[in-house]
């Protein structure tokens, strides 16, 4: 695990779960008591944007079209991307940095005695040693299936191949500090609460 550096006592959580898990949900609930949380994919997509570096390097490896008028050209990078696992990692090499940059600068600014980085990806990057504590979300795989179904508007098929291509919730309990079973709102939020009083001490 690792050190909080310059004699800061502020510990790292990183936040996740599968797809329709609903750590949101949860990262909403740890806000609504104070904690300071960072949004990885939302700062992803916004550093894709506003940082001159990541846009340059972007723009070098996949080409101008990247972008349409200084925004992000969804669409044309979707497509260069997933498609070819070897582009996608590529693009992951230009965007983690630069969201784990972002990340440590903003940890530097906060006053609490923990912060919250909400990721869906902490486990399939690797990444779960870079956090003081983990957190995972779970949920029953159906419950998951109808919340992402009802959300999104995908067909049962797309939320089962998306769940398959995550880190199982059997892996997440064993790799994992904390588990909050998110079924029933109320539970949850007590559950939250039970956590948040032991990262205070």
């Amino acid at each position: 695990m690792t050190k909080a550096k310059k004699g800061k006592t502020l510990k790292k959580v990183g936040l996740t779960g599968g797809i329709g898990s609903g750590k949101s949900t949860v990262a909403k609930m740890f806000e609504a008591l104070g904690v300071p949380v960072y949004y990885a994919d939302d700062r992803a997509k916004w550093l894709m944007v506003n940082s001159p570096e990541l846009k340059k390097a972007i723009q070098n490896e996949f080409g101008y079209d990247s972008y349409i008028d200084d925004k992000l050209n969804r669409n044309y990078l979707a497509e260069k991307v997933f498609t070819d696992k070897a582009r996608l990692e590529k693009l992951n090499a230009l965007v983690h940095p630069a969201v784990r940059d972002d990340f440590e600068s903003w940890v530097n600014i906060q006053k609490s005695k923990y912060v919250i980085q909400e990721n869906p990806l902490i486990f399939e990057n690797q990444n779960e040693d870079k956090f003081d504590v983990v957190i995972s979300v779970v949920a029953d795989k159906e419950l998951r299936i109808q919340r992402v179904m009802s959300r999104d508007g995908y067909s049962r098929a797309d939320v089962i191949n998306r769940i398959k291509n995550q880190t199982s919730d059997e892996i997440r309990r064993f790799k994992s500090d904390f588990i909050i079973e998110n079924k029933e709102l109320s539970d949850t939020r007590l559950e939250v609460f039970r956590i948040h009083q032991k990262l205070l001490v």
